[in-house]
C-alpha cells in the first residue's frame, strides 16, 4: 500500500454544507460541483480562480456534462439543463418517486451518453433506494431496492461492470452491465469491499462517492473516515490518504493532465467539536497524485 506524502490545499475558503459531485470540464479548465442542501451548483476556474454559482429550485444532488454545453443537474424534483453561459434552466424530466421521502443522490454518465443516478431513501430504515437512468430526455428505473443511500457509481473501461456503493451498508458492489441495453444483472452482483460498521472499534468511515483512474482502480471517499482510498479491481487497498476533513463525500480527477484529485466534503449536521478539529470541513480540497484519471462522458439529448 502507498505511503506517499500528499500536499493538500483548498481551492476556495468557502465551506459547503454538503459539497458533492465534483466534475472537471476540460474545455473550460474548470471544476463544477454542487452543494446539495444549499440547492446550488458551483464553478471554479482553475487558472483564474474565478468562482460562480447558480441557485436551483430544489436539492441539487449531482451533475453531468451536457454534450450541447452546460450541465445536466439531477434535482430532488427532476432533471434540468443548466446553461452555464446564460444561467437559463430548462426542465427535462420529472422523477418517479415520492419527493417528500426520496431524492436523487450520486450519478455519472456512461459512454453512450446516459445519465445514471442512484437515489437516497431519506428515512434510512429500509432499502428502498433505486437506480434511475436519464436517456434521451426520458427517465426509467433500472432497478429498485438493495440500497438505502446510492453512491460510488462508476463504469469499468470495458463497459462490462457497474460499480456502486450503498453507503448505509458500508459495501461497494459490482454488477454485470449490458452496455448496449443499459441494464444490469442484479442477481449476479458481487462485493468489491465491505467496511466495518463498528464505530467503537476499527472504524474507518463508509464509502461515498468514487472515480476510476486509467488503471481501472476505484478511488473512494470514506465519509466519517477522514480519508480516501484507492482500491484495486480485486478490492486490495493500494492507497490510503488522510484528509484534513472528517467527511469527504466524492472525488474527481482534473487538471490538464487529470492528475489533480478534487475532493468535496460536508459540514452540515456535524458537531461543533468536529468542526473545530477539522476547520476545512465543507471545503473542496485538491491534491496531486501519480496516476491520471479519465475524462467523464457527456449526456446526449
Amino acid at each position: 500500500m502507498s505511503t506517499q506524502h500528499y500536499e493538500i490545499s483548498r481551492i476556495l475558503p468557502d465551506a459547503m454544507q454538503t459539497g458533492e459531485s465534483p466534475l472537471w470540464q476540460p474545455q473550460e479548465g474548470a471544476l463544477y460541483w454542487v452543494d446539495i442542501p444549499a440547492k446550488t451548483v458551483h464553478r471554479w476556474h482553475a487558472a483564474s480562480g474565478a468562482h460562480s454559482s447558480w441557485l436551483m429550485s430544489s436539492d441539487a444532488a449531482c451533475i453531468a456534462l451536457a454534450a450541447r454545453g452546460g450541465l445536466i443537474v439531477a434535482l430532488r424534483t427532476g432533471f434540468v439543463h443548466l446553461d452555464t453561459t446564460s444561467g437559463a434552466i430548462t426542465e427535462i424530466a420529472s422523477v418517479p418517486y415520492d419527493t417528500s421521502r426520496v431524492r436523487c443522490n450520486d450519478g455519472k454518465c456512461d459512454a453512450k451518453g446516459r445519465f445514471w443516478v442512484g437515489t437516497m431513501y431519506e428515512p434510512r430504515d429500509q432499502q428502498l433506494g433505486e437506480m434511475l437512468c436519464l436517456e434521451r430526455g426520458k427517465v426509467r428505473t433500472v432497478w429498485s431496492g438493495g440500497m438505502t443511500v446510492a453512491n460510488g457509481l462508476v463504469f469499468s473501461d470495458d463497459h462490462s461492470l457497474l460499480y456502486h456503493a450503498d453507503t448505509t451498508s458500508h459495501t461497494i458492489r459490482r454488477f454485470p452491465l449490458d452496455f448496449e441495453a443499459g441494464t444490469v444483472d442484479v442477481a449476479q452482483m458481487s462485493v468489491l469491499k465491505t467496511f466495518s460498521s463498528d464505530k467503537q472499534n476499527n472504524y474507518g468511515g463508509r464509502p461515498d462517492g468514487a472515480a476510476l483512474d486509467v488503471d481501472g482502480n476505484y478511488w473512494c471517499a470514506m465519509f466519517e473516515g477522514g480519508r480516501i482510498l484507492c482500491l484495486s479491481p480485486s478490492g486490495e487497498i493500494l492507497r490510503d490518504i488522510a484528509l484534513p476533513v472528517r467527511c469527504p463525500t466524492m472525488l474527481a480527477f482534473g487538471g490538464d493532465d487529470l492528475r489533480t484529485l478534487y475532493i468535496t466534503s460536508a459540514s452540515h449536521g456535524r458537531s461543533a467539536s468536529e468542526l473545530a478539529q477539522y476547520p476545512w470541513s465543507g471545503c473542496v480540497l485538491a491534491l496531486r497524485v501519480d496516476v491520471a484519471g479519465k475524462f467523464e462522458p457527456s449526456y446526449l439529448d
